[in-house]
C-alpha cells in the first residue's frame, strides 16, 4: 500500500481491490465511524454506510457493478418537487391556479393576498422548471457516465467521509486485469487514526501469514501431518 496527502493506494489484481476496501472500513469501524451515538454524529455514521455500500465487493466487477453503482452515486439529487412527490406537470397547474387567484383578488381589492398569491405561483414555476431540469438530466447522465465518462476517468465515490477511485490500470500478462484503486479519508484526524489501524492490520496480516507457512511446511516435513485449512482472505478483513 502507498500513504500519500491524497490518500491509500494499492496496485493489483481485484483482490488487492477488494482487499483494500475492507481493511479501510474495518479501521472507519474500529474508530466508531459507524456508530451514530459515536462522536463523529450521524452524518458520518450515513456517510460510512455510502461508502460501505459502494466499494468493490470481491463478487462484483469494475464495469457492471461499480460502474452502475458509481452512476447512482453521481446521480442528481431530487430538488424540493421531486421530494414533495409533485411531478412538474403538477406544479404548472398549480402556479396556474394560483395566479387565477390573484388576479381574482386583485379585483376584489386584496392587494396583499393578490401578491402572496402571485410569489407561490413564481415559487411552483421555479419548482416545475427545477424538477423537469433535473430529471431530464438524470435520463442521460446513467448512460453518459456509464458509456462515456468511465473511458476517461476512473470510477470514483465522494461523500463528506470518504474520497476513492479505482480504474483498471493495465492488463499484466498471466496476472490477469490489474487495478489502482486510492482512498482517502477527509477528516485529518480520522485519516491520522485509520492509517495508524492500517499499519496494525498490515502487521497482523503479515505475521500471521508468515507464521501459517512455517508451522505447516514444519509439520509437514517432520511429522507428516496434514497442514491446517487456511481461513477465507474475505473472513479476515470483513466485520460483521
Amino acid at each position: 500500500m502507498e500513504e500519500s496527502i491524497s490518500g491509500f493506494k494499492v496496485r493489483g489484481d481485484w483482490g488487492d481491490v477488494v482487499e483494500h476496501g475492507e481493511r479501510i472500513t474495518r479501521a472507519l469501524r474500529d474508530e466508531g465511524v459507524h456508530d451514530p451515538a459515536h462522536d463523529y454524529g450521524a452524518h458520518f455514521a450515513r456517510a460510512f454506510e455510502e461508502w460501505d455500500e459502494w466499494r468493490p465487493k470481491a463478487h462484483e466487477t469494475l464495469d457492471t457493478d461499480v460502474s452502475e453503482k458509481t452512476a447512482d452515486q453521481a446521480s442528481v439529487e431530487e430538488g424540493t418537487g421531486e421530494q414533495a412527490g409533485k411531478d412538474p406537470d403538477e406544479d404548472i397547474k398549480t402556479a396556474g391556479e394560483k395566479l387565477t387567484t390573484s388576479y381574482e383578488q386583485l379585483e376584489e381589492d386584496d392587494p396583499e393576498a393578490a401578491v402572496d398569491n402571485w410569489k407561490e405561483s413564481i415559487d411552483y414555476v421555479a419548482r416545475a422548471a427545477d424538477s423537469a431540469g433535473r430529471k431530464a438530466l438524470r435520463r442521460v447522465e446513467d448512460t453518459v457516465y456509464q458509456n462515456v465518462m468511465t473511458q476517461l476517468a476512473p470510477y470514483y465515490f465522494d461523500n463528506e467521509l470518504i474520497s476513492a477511485n479505482v480504474q483498471q490500470s493495465a492488463r499484466n500478462g498471466d496476472n490477469g486485469e490489474q487495478f489502482a484503486f486510492e482512498v482517502n479519508v477527509n477528516d485529518d484526524d480520522l485519516k491520522d487514526a485509520v492509517s495508524d489501524r492500517l499499519a496494525e492490520l498490515d502487521d497482523e496480516v503479515d505475521r500471521w501469514h508468515v507464521e501459517v507457512e512455517k508451522d505447516t511446511g514444519a509439520a509437514e516435513a517432520i511429522e507428516g501431518a496434514e497442514p491446517p485449512p487456511e481461513a477465507d482472505d474475505q473472513s479476515k478483513f470483513t466485520t460483521n
